[in-house]
Formats: C-alpha cells, sequence, structure tokens
C-alpha cells in the first residue's frame, strides 16, 4: 500500500500505516472483551496456538519463537472466534485464558492443556483428525499399493468420520442417539484393535508411536459421544488458525508487541465476523462507526455480529459509496 500511494503522489510511510492500525485495534478492545464474555459463558471451546516471531521485544532474543493462541466457541449461532498473543507456550497462558470457566475443552495432544485440565468443571476433549495423522504418516512410509495394518485403522476412523456426515445437519438429539447407536460400536472395534495390535509392535516405530497415541488419550477420544454438540476434532479451530498462518508467510514476522497484539485483536474481529456470515468490511465500516456512540452508553452488545443483520449492512454500506444522482 506504501508503494501504490507513492505511485500516485501519495506518501503514507508504513509505519505510518502500522500506527493507524494499532491505533484502531486500541478502540476495538471493549468489542473482544464482550466477545470473550459470551464465549465464556459457552461450555464449549476449542483452543489452539501457533508460532510468531516477534522482533523487538524486551529482554528476548529476534529469533525466539512466540506464540498466538486461539479459542473458538460460544452458543450456537454465536460463534466467536479470540486470538490473544503470548511470548510463551506455557501451560499458565490456556489456565489464565479460561480462569473460571468450566466446560468441555477441545485440544491437541499438546501437554500445555493438561494443567487446565485439572481445574474442577472442565473435561478435555481429545482431535480425531489429530490421532488419524499418526496412521496416515504409516501409511506414507509404506512400499506404494501395499496395505499395511494402519490401513485397517484408517478406514475404521472414516467409519466415524461417516457417521457425522450423516447427521451434520441434524438437532442435536438426533446426533446424540446416532453416536450412541453407530459410532459407539465402531470405537469398541477400534479399541478391541489398538488393544490386539500394541502387543507385538515396536514401540518406537511409526506404528507403534501411532498407537501409543491413541491409547494415551482414547478417554479423551471417545468422550464427544457423550452429547450431541460435542466436536469429534479440532478443525474448525484449526480452520480459524489457517489465515493467520496463510497471512504469516508473507510478512515473515512482526516488528513490536504492540503490533503483534493489534493483529490478534484484528484478527478476532475478521474471523468472528466471517464464522457469524458477515463480509468483514461492511460489517467493520458498520463498527468503526458507530463505536463513538457505544462508548457513550457503554453498551457494546448492539455491535456484535450476531445482532446485526449481513445483508442490512452490505446494503447500507453500498448506499454511503454509491454515487448521488
Amino acid at each position: 500500500i506504501e508503494y501504490i500511494l507513492e505511485r500516485i503522489g501519495l506518501r503514507v510511510p508504513r509505519v505510518t500505516q502500522a500506527r493507524w492500525l494499532i491505533q484502531s485495534a486500541e478502540q476495538l478492545k471493549p468489542l473482544a472483551e464482550a466477545m470473550n464474555q459470551v464465549l465464556l459463558g459457552s461450555d464449549l471451546i476449542l483452543m489452539d496456538e501457533t508460532t510468531v516471531q516477534v522482533l523487538k521485544e524486551k529482554g528476548r532474543d529476534p529469533s525466539t519463537k512466540s506464540y498466538m493462541w486461539v479459542r473458538r466457541g460460544g452458543p450456537k449461532d454465536k460463534t466467536v472466534v479470540l486470538y490473544t498473543y503470548e511470548p510463551s507456550r506455557s501451560g499458565d497462558i490456556p489456565v489464565q485464558l479460561l480462569k473460571g470457566w468450566k466446560g468441555y475443552l477441545m485440544t491437541d495432544g499438546y501437554s500445555g492443556y493438561h494443567q487446565v485440565g485439572r481445574n474442577e468443571g472442565v473435561e478435555l476433549l481429545a482431535c480425531w483428525a489429530h490421532a488419524r495423522r499418526y496412521f496416515v504418516d504409516v501409511i506414507k512410509l509404506q512400499p506404494k499399493n501395499k496395505r499395511g495394518r494402519a490401513d485397517d485403522m484408517v478406514a475404521m476412523i472414516a467409519e466415524l468420520y461417516a457417521v457425522e456426515k450423516e447427521v451434520r445437519r441434524a438437532e442435536d438429539t438426533e446426533r446424540y442417539e446416532a453416536r450412541l447407536s453407530k459410532s459407539k460400536p465402531i470405537l469398541d472395534r477400534i479399541k478391541l484393535w489398538l488393544d490386539q495390535e500394541v502387543e507385538g509392535t515396536p514401540p518406537k516405530g511409526a506404528l507403534g508411536v501411532a498407537i501409543a497415541y491413541a491409547l494415551k488419550y482414547w478417554p479423551r477420544l471417545i468422550r464427544y459421544i457423550e452429547r450431541g454438540d460435542l466436536p469429534i476434532d479440532n478443525n474448525p479451530c484449526e480452520g480459524s488458525i489457517r489465515p493467520f498462518v496463510r497471512g504469516r508467510r508473507a510478512w515473515l514476522f512482526s516488528d513490536t508487541p504492540a503490533g503483534t497484539n493489534a493483529s490478534a485483536l484484528i484478527y478476532s474481529m475478521v474471523e468472528t465476523a466471517k464464522a457469524n456470515g458477515h463480509e468483514p468490511h461492511s460489517w467493520l465500516n458498520h463498527v468503526m462507526r458507530e463505536l463513538p456512540k457505544a462508548r457513550e452508553m457503554k453498551s457494546y452488545d448492539h455491535l456484535l455480529p450476531w445482532n446485526l443483520n449481513a445483508a442490512d449492512l452490505i446494503r447500507d454500506a453500498y448506499l454511503r459509496e454509491a454515487p448521488s444522482s
């Protein structure tokens, strides 16, 4: 943008644009806090983290890895996606982010989440997509066109996902009943297979590692059938992380913690808008215009994405930008 503007005679340095974004993010903080309250008011949260490099952080080497933590959840039809920057990957971070919260937490197998699971009222779920990847890695090591034992596991996991696909649009009660009648017998077969195959499989080989992972997290892998609204995997949260990862390939790193925090907040706004069916530009345009009024009322609920009609926002944006006749 700096170069484009310069070619048409406008000098707007990159640092100025960065400052504008940081200042804009500061204005959006109350809205992020309102979203956070909605998120913590639900009893199901999905969580994941990815790396980010910050060059100018006090007391840290520029090459040190920092982390962007992502939480996704909220009541039905009120999906919240929140990004939080932290220099650490410590288990203290999810504990702090979920302080006082109770419910089901879906994560991968990273041990940093174990500390949250020790809190009263927090039940940990494990991701079937992660468990499956270990067996897929085994298949990749097999000779071409040769079927191995890992193929049997991947096929059984595919049966679990077939049930989920069948009831994707069903009500939670119907999905719960389908899981008990169809998924539970498949899970019983998978457990029997794991118990049989673990004997005699070298523990340090690829298949041994895959089996050990599935057995270690088995109690968490099967918990999704306890209710009809619990997810079978953490893919929705991973999908929310993907835009950040794609962006990181282009910009590589953040300059300062202030910029990283601003990025986290803006990503939170954009991804929450998208998750609720809004075109992010039209929603943010409306929000930035209405924020001063909201501050006077000290209420931001009416600006949250699920309280606004997406079609109306796009129409209003068009009417504002359309040339007058």
